[in-house]
């Protein structure tokens, strides 16, 4: 296993109440300008914190992607729990999207861009799948030491994940602070 790579055993820690308070999922989305019939892409998907409430946002389909299938498993039970239709499961990793170009209208990228190696391949296959003016929703850990998250030497500081994006073709629409440990960009195709 990659040694930045989220640990399945700690799947519980994706889904808690302080993280939902801090970074409401849904309220995320309705800034993220989701619409009615998106086509999105959830990156790392894990149990799926931002799939969920984005398959019953939108009529599109949610892709969900995670390189784990422990964490795949996990996430088809919770969508024929809440009888979601909408939700199609994909395993692969973010370095090589395994989907056509031009797929999907927005992609989400929640706490997984510190993780890819390199992130300019990341960068590259979501801009690749993303469709004309597509936009990307990037949340991250800041890159300063703090007690919960990854180690410090693994996090992307907002300024570098913005640089990242606009190398990469990207025009960052908006760079935003919810904590103090966490930011949020959207950038478009």
């Amino acid at each position: 296993m990659n040694e930045r790579r989220f640990d399945p055993a700690k799947m519980a820690r994706l889904d808690n109440p302080e993280r939902r308070k801090a970074l409401p999922p849904e309220k995320l989305l309705q800034e993220f300008n989701l619409e009615p019939d998106d086509d999105v892409l959830d990156l790392g998907a894990g149990t799926g914190y931002f799939t969920l409430p984005a398959a019953k946002m939108t009529q599109g389909t949610i892709y969900a992607l995670d390189v784990e299938s422990q964490m795949l498993g996990v996430l088809m039970e919770r969508t024929d729990e809440e009888a979601l239709m909408n939700v199609q499961f994909v395993q692969g990793v973010i370095e090589d999207i395994p989907m056509d170009p031009e797929k999907v209208d927005k992609a989400i990228a929640s706490f997984v861009l510190h993780e890819v190696e390199p992130l300019s391949k990341g960068l590259e296959e979501i801009k690749r799948v993303l469709k004309p003016s597509g936009r990307c929703l990037c949340i991250e850990w800041e890159k300063k030491p703090m007690e919960q998250g990854p180690p410090l030497e693994h996090r992307i500081h907002s300024d570098d994940m913005k640089k990242a994006f606009e190398e990469h073709g990207f025009s960052v629409i908006s760079t935003t602070f919810p904590s103090d440990s966490h930011y949020v960009i959207i950038a478009q195709k």
